[in-house]
């Protein structure tokens, strides 16, 4: 498991082929990331932020848990903090295993959970001012289905 929280960018490919690489006797590499979107076409800044330590307690819960539900045989999720701009990668999440139905299923259930019940808080900053985002119903039901 390979859990990291940091404010630096990271290089898809870069991260994609290093996790792809470490996977001897997978069959199958399922790989997300997320990137910030300008939903209000005015964002200028995200805000993220989060508790050192905490965040990465439950962040190896959470990939603890897809472990004992799906046969993996290792998960990786990257998120950032700080400040991102439209289109910045903010996070990623990679699964493998040796069939892709297990890979595809964790790496869906990680991101309904980073979506949902990740410890971290997202301000938007725009030309009408600065807001908290709220959670939205469409994300708890998603994390629901598991």
């Amino acid at each position: 498991m390979d859990i990291r929280v940091q404010e630096a960018p990271f290089d898809l490919g870069q991260e994609a082929n290093a996790f792809a690489a470490r996977q001897s006797g997978m069959g199958a590499v399922v790989t997300f990331t997320g990137i910030v979107r300008d939903v209000a076409e005015g964002l200028d800044v995200m805000e993220i932020e989060h508790y050192p330590g905490m965040t990465e307690r439950a962040l190896t819960k959470i990939a603890e848990e897809a472990h004992a539900r799906w046969s993996l045989g290792d998960v990786l999720i990257l998120h950032r903090f700080g400040r991102l701009r439209a289109d910045d990668l903010i996070m990623m999440v990679a699964t493998a295993s040796r069939h892709r139905a297990d890979a595809f299923q964790a790496a869906e259930f990680l991101m309904d959970y980073l979506k949902s019940r990740a410890p971290f808080w997202k301000k938007e900053h725009g030309r009408d001012g600065a807001d908290w985002v709220a959670a939205r119903d469409e994300d708890e039901a998603a994390l629901g289905r598991w």
